[in-house]
């Protein structure tokens, strides 16, 4: 399974930007520039739940999400590292993973709903993805 436009939750297509694919998730990058945020997404048909995946895929789900968050750690020096694994909203089985700033606009409180997303200027995005990818073929 690929996450294309037909297998990725709309709403997940339409709030993030693919950075890479690790052995279990893509790696998505929220499309909001307030917070150094990554979304993984297991490449599992139908999961909804972390108990959907085998327990090979949960441990592997576990290695990513500990990678992600040292890509985070390495690049962003941040506070403090936020991995959520909601779902409320959209059922597609996904993790947050998100490095928080005692000087970010929602702290201490959760990023969600509580300022509107702010949009990358012209060309951070892919600065940002460009510094991302680099972070995880050295990890």
């Amino acid at each position: 399974m690929t996450h294309d436009d037909a297998t990725l939750h709309p709403q997940l297509a339409q709030d993030t930007t693919p950075v890479l694919t690790l052995p279990l998730c893509a790696v998505l990058l929220s499309n909001d520039a307030g917070y150094p945020w990554l979304v993984l997404v297991p490449r599992v048909p139908d999961a909804r739940e972390l108990v959907d995946l085998d327990e090979a895929q949960q441990q592997q789900l576990m290695r990513e999400i500990a990678q992600a968050s040292r890509v985070l750690q390495r690049v962003f020096a941040p506070h403090k590292i936020n991995v959520a694994a909601l779902g409320n909203m959209v059922p597609q089985l996904h993790v947050h993973v998100i490095a928080r700033h005692t000087h970010d606009a929602a702290w201490p409180a959760p990023v969600w709903g509580r300022v509107p997303a702010r949009a990358y200027a012209p060309g951070a995005q892919a600065e940002r993805i460009a510094l991302l990818r680099a972070a995880f073929a050295d990890a």
